[in-house]
Protein backbone atom coordinates (compact mmCIF):
# COMPACT_ATOMS: atom_id res chain seq x y z
CA UNK A 1 0.00 0.00 0.00
CA UNK A 2 1.20 3.45 -0.19
CA UNK A 3 0.54 5.23 3.16
CA UNK A 4 0.60 9.24 4.08
CA UNK A 5 1.34 9.87 7.60
CA UNK A 6 1.19 13.20 9.25
CA UNK A 7 3.32 13.87 11.91
CA UNK A 8 5.72 11.58 10.67
CA UNK A 9 8.58 13.03 12.77
CA UNK A 10 7.16 12.60 16.43
CA UNK A 11 7.03 9.89 18.86
CA UNK A 12 4.64 7.56 17.29
CA UNK A 13 4.58 8.85 13.82
CA UNK A 14 8.96 7.66 13.63
CA UNK A 15 7.56 4.31 15.21
CA UNK A 16 4.72 3.91 12.74
CA UNK A 17 6.58 5.06 9.37
CA UNK A 18 9.75 2.66 10.58
CA UNK A 19 6.87 -0.29 10.74
CA UNK A 20 4.89 0.15 7.51
CA UNK A 21 8.32 0.59 6.10
CA UNK A 22 9.22 -2.78 7.42
CA UNK A 23 6.04 -4.37 6.52
CA UNK A 24 6.57 -3.38 2.80
CA UNK A 25 4.38 -0.58 2.38
CA UNK A 26 5.24 2.52 0.18
CA UNK A 27 5.20 5.74 2.91
CA UNK A 28 5.36 9.78 2.54
CA UNK A 29 5.60 11.58 5.89
CA UNK A 30 4.36 15.07 6.27
CA UNK A 31 7.37 16.88 7.58
CA UNK A 32 7.63 21.09 8.16
CA UNK A 33 11.32 21.36 8.27
CA UNK A 34 14.64 20.07 6.90
CA UNK A 35 15.86 18.55 9.92
CA UNK A 36 12.24 16.41 10.34
CA UNK A 37 12.83 15.73 6.20
CA UNK A 38 16.39 14.06 6.95
CA UNK A 39 14.91 12.03 10.00
CA UNK A 40 11.95 10.93 7.78
CA UNK A 41 13.99 9.74 4.93
CA UNK A 42 16.55 7.88 6.94
CA UNK A 43 13.84 5.45 8.19
CA UNK A 44 13.23 4.62 4.53
CA UNK A 45 10.34 6.76 3.93
CA UNK A 46 9.71 9.85 1.30
CA UNK A 47 9.26 13.17 2.93
CA UNK A 48 6.54 15.47 1.85
CA UNK A 49 6.33 18.99 2.50
CA UNK A 50 2.18 20.61 2.29
CA UNK A 51 0.07 22.46 4.49
CA UNK A 52 -1.63 20.47 6.78
CA UNK A 53 -4.80 22.76 7.37
CA UNK A 54 -4.65 23.90 3.57
CA UNK A 55 -7.56 21.14 2.15
CA UNK A 56 -6.20 21.29 -1.75
CA UNK A 57 -2.43 21.51 -0.78
CA UNK A 58 -3.04 18.57 1.41
CA UNK A 59 -5.10 16.63 -0.85
CA UNK A 60 -2.65 16.90 -3.37
CA UNK A 61 -0.22 15.16 -1.76
CA UNK A 62 -2.24 12.39 -0.39
CA UNK A 63 -3.00 12.00 -4.37
CA UNK A 64 -2.15 7.83 -5.04
CA UNK A 65 -2.10 6.88 -1.84
CA UNK A 66 -4.06 3.59 -0.17
CA UNK A 67 -3.94 4.76 3.25
CA UNK A 68 -3.91 7.82 5.54
CA UNK A 69 -2.19 7.90 9.16
CA UNK A 70 -3.49 10.80 10.97
CA UNK A 71 -0.43 11.00 13.90
CA UNK A 72 0.35 14.69 13.80
CA UNK A 73 0.15 16.06 17.44
CA UNK A 74 1.69 18.80 20.05
CA UNK A 75 1.82 17.46 23.38
CA UNK A 76 3.34 19.78 25.87
CA UNK A 77 5.87 18.72 28.51
CA UNK A 78 5.68 18.15 31.92
CA UNK A 79 5.19 21.21 33.73
CA UNK A 80 4.62 23.34 30.57
CA UNK A 81 0.77 22.01 30.17
CA UNK A 82 -0.29 23.87 33.54
CA UNK A 83 0.29 27.19 31.18
CA UNK A 84 -2.61 28.88 30.16
CA UNK A 85 -2.99 27.97 26.34
CA UNK A 86 -0.66 25.24 26.62
CA UNK A 87 -3.21 22.63 24.68
CA UNK A 88 -4.43 25.43 22.17
CA UNK A 89 -2.10 23.97 19.15
CA UNK A 90 -2.82 20.47 20.26
CA UNK A 91 -6.83 21.26 20.14
CA UNK A 92 -6.34 23.01 16.85
CA UNK A 93 -4.95 19.82 15.55
CA UNK A 94 -7.61 17.38 16.89
CA UNK A 95 -10.59 19.62 16.23
CA UNK A 96 -9.47 21.54 12.78
CA UNK A 97 -6.59 19.82 11.40
CA UNK A 98 -8.68 16.09 11.66
CA UNK A 99 -11.36 17.11 9.90
CA UNK A 100 -9.05 18.59 7.23
CA UNK A 101 -7.02 15.09 7.17
CA UNK A 102 -10.36 13.78 6.27
CA UNK A 103 -11.36 15.65 3.76
CA UNK A 104 -8.25 15.96 1.84
CA UNK A 105 -7.96 11.67 2.14
CA UNK A 106 -11.74 11.67 0.81
CA UNK A 107 -10.64 14.01 -2.28
CA UNK A 108 -7.56 12.14 -2.91
CA UNK A 109 -9.68 8.55 -3.23
CA UNK A 110 -7.97 7.36 0.09
CA UNK A 111 -9.29 3.93 1.28
CA UNK A 112 -8.50 4.35 4.93
CA UNK A 113 -7.91 6.82 7.81
CA UNK A 114 -6.41 6.21 10.83
CA UNK A 115 -6.86 8.07 13.48
CA UNK A 116 -4.23 8.86 16.63
CA UNK A 117 -6.61 9.13 19.51
CA UNK A 118 -6.02 8.47 23.33
CA UNK A 119 -7.78 6.64 26.24
CA UNK A 120 -8.15 9.56 28.45
CA UNK A 121 -11.72 9.83 27.44
CA UNK A 122 -13.10 7.13 29.36
CA UNK A 123 -14.71 7.95 32.54
CA UNK A 124 -12.81 6.19 35.63
CA UNK A 125 -13.27 3.18 36.09
CA UNK A 126 -11.90 1.78 39.25
CA UNK A 127 -10.90 -1.46 39.16
CA UNK A 128 -13.05 -2.84 36.30
CA UNK A 129 -12.07 -4.03 33.02
CA UNK A 130 -12.90 -1.09 30.07
CA UNK A 131 -13.39 -2.15 26.37
CA UNK A 132 -14.56 -0.21 23.49
CA UNK A 133 -17.78 -0.39 24.91
CA UNK A 134 -16.71 1.80 28.11
CA UNK A 135 -18.55 4.90 29.37
CA UNK A 136 -16.90 8.41 27.66
CA UNK A 137 -16.73 11.24 29.97
CA UNK A 138 -16.24 14.62 28.05
CA UNK A 139 -14.34 16.99 29.72
CA UNK A 140 -13.40 19.99 28.35
CA UNK A 141 -9.96 18.58 28.30
CA UNK A 142 -11.17 15.40 26.31
CA UNK A 143 -13.52 17.23 23.68
CA UNK A 144 -11.41 17.67 21.59
CA UNK A 145 -10.39 14.42 21.45
CA UNK A 146 -13.94 13.23 20.88
CA UNK A 147 -14.69 15.92 18.26
CA UNK A 148 -11.27 14.74 16.15
CA UNK A 149 -13.00 10.74 16.24
CA UNK A 150 -16.32 12.33 15.55
CA UNK A 151 -14.43 13.96 11.74
CA UNK A 152 -12.48 10.92 11.16
CA UNK A 153 -15.72 8.96 11.51
CA UNK A 154 -17.33 10.62 8.89
CA UNK A 155 -15.08 9.73 6.17
CA UNK A 156 -16.70 6.26 6.27
CA UNK A 157 -20.28 8.66 4.68
CA UNK A 158 -17.08 9.26 1.74
CA UNK A 159 -17.10 5.54 1.28
CA UNK A 160 -13.95 4.96 3.13
CA UNK A 161 -12.70 3.44 5.96
CA UNK A 162 -12.14 4.94 9.53
CA UNK A 163 -10.04 3.33 12.20
CA UNK A 164 -9.51 5.45 15.58
CA UNK A 165 -6.28 4.18 17.91
CA UNK A 166 -7.09 5.03 21.50
CA UNK A 167 -3.94 4.49 22.42
CA UNK A 168 -2.65 4.45 26.29
CA UNK A 169 -0.34 6.93 27.67
CA UNK A 170 3.17 6.67 25.62
CA UNK A 171 6.24 5.91 27.85
CA UNK A 172 9.47 4.92 27.28
CA UNK A 173 12.11 7.68 26.09
CA UNK A 174 9.53 10.34 24.99
CA UNK A 175 9.93 13.54 25.99
CA UNK A 176 7.48 13.36 28.64
CA UNK A 177 8.52 10.14 30.45
CA UNK A 178 12.26 11.82 30.39
CA UNK A 179 10.75 14.68 32.36
CA UNK A 180 9.04 12.44 34.74
CA UNK A 181 12.44 10.62 35.22
CA UNK A 182 14.37 13.80 35.75
CA UNK A 183 12.12 14.72 38.69
CA UNK A 184 12.25 11.43 40.02
CA UNK A 185 16.30 11.62 39.88
CA UNK A 186 16.18 15.18 41.42
CA UNK A 187 13.31 13.70 44.36
CA UNK A 188 10.79 16.26 42.98
CA UNK A 189 7.22 14.72 43.14
CA UNK A 190 5.96 13.60 39.89
CA UNK A 191 2.84 11.26 40.45
CA UNK A 192 -0.50 11.66 40.22
CA UNK A 193 -3.66 10.37 41.33
CA UNK A 194 -4.44 7.29 43.46
CA UNK A 195 -1.60 4.65 44.04
CA UNK A 196 -3.50 1.92 43.42
CA UNK A 197 -5.80 2.87 40.42
CA UNK A 198 -4.94 1.72 36.92
CA UNK A 199 -2.78 3.34 34.28
CA UNK A 200 -3.00 2.38 30.46
CA UNK A 201 0.47 2.56 28.85
CA UNK A 202 1.51 1.65 25.47
CA UNK A 203 5.52 1.37 24.25
CA UNK A 204 5.72 3.88 21.54
CA UNK A 205 6.91 1.08 18.87
CA UNK A 206 3.68 -0.66 19.80
CA UNK A 207 2.06 2.09 18.80
CA UNK A 208 3.69 2.52 15.42
CA UNK A 209 3.18 -1.41 15.08
CA UNK A 210 -0.54 -0.82 16.11
CA UNK A 211 -0.61 1.98 13.18
CA UNK A 212 0.62 -0.49 10.24
CA UNK A 213 -1.86 -3.34 11.51
CA UNK A 214 -4.66 -0.56 11.53
CA UNK A 215 -4.59 0.23 7.76
CA UNK A 216 -6.37 -3.17 6.93
CA UNK A 217 -8.59 -3.35 10.12
CA UNK A 218 -12.59 -3.03 10.21
CA UNK A 219 -13.68 0.83 10.56
CA UNK A 220 -13.93 1.30 14.49
CA UNK A 221 -12.62 2.30 17.40
CA UNK A 222 -9.64 0.46 19.27
CA UNK A 223 -7.83 0.59 22.36
CA UNK A 224 -3.87 0.48 22.03
CA UNK A 225 -1.90 -0.45 24.86
CA UNK A 226 -0.01 -3.16 27.00
CA UNK A 227 -1.19 -5.00 30.32
CA UNK A 228 -2.90 -2.15 32.62
CA UNK A 229 -0.37 -0.76 35.25
CA UNK A 230 -1.10 0.03 38.70
CA UNK A 231 -0.11 3.79 39.33
CA UNK A 232 2.54 3.10 42.31
CA UNK A 233 4.23 0.30 39.94
CA UNK A 234 4.41 2.59 37.34
CA UNK A 235 5.78 5.65 39.85
CA UNK A 236 8.14 2.34 40.89
CA UNK A 237 9.53 1.73 37.34
CA UNK A 238 10.30 5.66 37.06
CA UNK A 239 12.36 5.82 40.43
CA UNK A 240 14.39 3.07 39.37
CA UNK A 241 15.06 4.01 36.44
CA UNK A 242 15.83 7.57 37.89
CA UNK A 243 18.23 5.87 40.62
CA UNK A 244 15.98 8.32 43.28
CA UNK A 245 14.43 8.20 46.09
CA UNK A 246 10.72 6.64 46.58
CA UNK A 247 8.49 8.28 44.46
CA UNK A 248 6.34 10.87 45.63
CA UNK A 249 2.80 12.50 44.52
CA UNK A 250 1.91 15.84 43.70
CA UNK A 251 0.32 18.07 46.04
CA UNK A 252 -3.04 18.38 45.52
CA UNK A 253 -3.27 22.25 45.08
CA UNK A 254 -1.12 21.12 41.39
CA UNK A 255 -4.22 18.83 40.04
CA UNK A 256 -6.98 21.24 41.29
CA UNK A 257 -4.81 24.29 39.52
CA UNK A 258 -4.24 21.78 36.36
CA UNK A 259 -8.18 21.06 36.27
CA UNK A 260 -9.15 18.98 33.19
CA UNK A 261 -5.80 18.50 31.55
CA UNK A 262 -4.55 17.16 35.12
CA UNK A 263 -8.08 15.26 36.15
CA UNK A 264 -7.92 13.25 32.84
CA UNK A 265 -4.19 12.18 34.03
CA UNK A 266 -5.47 10.78 37.07
CA UNK A 267 -8.53 8.63 35.99
CA UNK A 268 -8.07 4.86 36.74
CA UNK A 269 -8.32 2.88 33.82
CA UNK A 270 -7.77 -0.73 33.53
CA UNK A 271 -8.15 -1.21 29.44
CA UNK A 272 -7.83 -4.20 27.57
CA UNK A 273 -6.74 -4.06 23.96
CA UNK A 274 -7.88 -7.88 22.77
CA UNK A 275 -10.72 -6.23 20.36
CA UNK A 276 -7.87 -4.70 17.98
CA UNK A 277 -6.10 -7.84 18.48
CA UNK A 278 -8.49 -10.34 17.41
CA UNK A 279 -9.60 -7.73 14.14
CA UNK A 280 -5.59 -7.18 13.26
CA UNK A 281 -3.44 -10.07 14.79
CA UNK A 282 -1.52 -7.10 16.50
CA UNK A 283 -0.03 -7.89 20.11
CA UNK A 284 2.68 -5.87 21.83
CA UNK A 285 5.91 -6.97 22.20
CA UNK A 286 6.43 -4.94 25.39
CA UNK A 287 3.17 -6.43 27.32
CA UNK A 288 4.67 -5.73 30.62
CA UNK A 289 6.07 -2.14 32.06
CA UNK A 290 9.28 -2.76 32.60
CA UNK A 291 12.52 -0.31 33.25
CA UNK A 292 13.67 -1.55 29.42
CA UNK A 293 11.40 0.55 28.24
CA UNK A 294 12.76 3.92 29.59
CA UNK A 295 16.18 3.15 28.92
CA UNK A 296 17.08 1.36 25.66
CA UNK A 297 17.57 3.19 22.69
CA UNK A 298 14.94 3.87 20.26
CA UNK A 299 13.57 5.24 17.40
CA UNK A 300 11.36 8.08 19.14
CA UNK A 301 11.72 11.58 18.41
CA UNK A 302 9.86 15.25 19.00
CA UNK A 303 6.43 15.77 18.72
CA UNK A 304 5.52 16.41 15.27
Amino acid sequence: MHVFVTGASGVVGRSAVTALVDAGHDVRGLVRSREAARAVEALGATPVSAELYDLADLATAMQGCDAVANLATKVPVGSAALRPGSLREIDRLRIRGSRVVASAAARAGVEVVVHQSLSFVYADAGDDWIDEDGIVDVSRATEPIVVAEDHVAEFVHDGGRAVSLRLGLVTGTDPNTQWQVRRAAAGRAFTLGRPRSWMHVVHPDDAGAAVAHAVTAPTGIYNIGADPVRRSDFAAVIAAVAGGPAPRSLPRWVERLGADKLEILTRSHRITSQRFADATGWRPTRPVLTPEWLVHPSREGSHG
